[in-house]
């Protein structure tokens, strides 16, 4: 997937769950089953995990480089990534306590939604400054995932916003 094509679909994931949501009524946005998150909880967590990588789009290469390494494997592909990602879920993989989100109120989605489309028009940004081969040698860490190339982290980023979708509307509909 080129950068190009990330940003698309940074664009058009982070845009599907923000639709769903913002179409929600108080009582469905508040539903929360089991020990999964309410709607609300869904686009905080996605504005938690996304808010770190904000940093991209100012971080000189040599400091990324510096911190993280260089790959020494190939970006793996979206479908691969996104299988890994649902293995490490079966295994019982979660989100570290850090990205959980506190409780959310009706009241603060717009303003959620309105933070979250900030964030990926950043990390939109985040994937034009980088060339392509940049992309694919600059590594950075997933808590889940280990070490991802850069282009492996967008394209990780883009399926968590659809990821989260289905939760939400599993969490409404069955």
């Amino acid at each position: 997937m080129t950068k190009v094509e990330i940003q698309g679909r940074l664009s058009s994931s982070h845009d599907a769950i923000i639709n769903f949501i913002d179409l929600l009524s108080e009582a469905e946005f508040m539903i929360q089953k089991a020990d999964k998150w309410t709607a609300g909880q869904q686009i905080e967590h996605l504005i938690i995990s996304t808010q770190p990588l904000k940093i991209l789009r100012w971080l000189p290469v040599f400091l990324i480089k510096n911190k993280f390494g260089l790959a020494n494997r190939p970006s793996k592909t979206y479908d691969e990534l996104v299988a890994r990602y649902k293995e490490k879920l079966a295994l019982g993989g979660t989100a570290p306590s850090r990205f959980n989100p506190k409780k959310v109120a009706f009241t603060a989605k717009k303003g959620l939604n309105k933070t979250l489309l900030s964030n990926v028009d950043t990390l939109k940004k985040v994937a034009g400054r980088f060339s392509e081969v940049e992309l694919d040698t600059l590594i950075i860490p997933h808590p889940l995932l280990g070490k991802l190339t850069l282009r492996e982290m967008l394209m990780f980023t883009a399926y968590h916003a659809l990821h989260h979708l289905e939760i939400t509307k599993r969490n409404l509909y069955s």
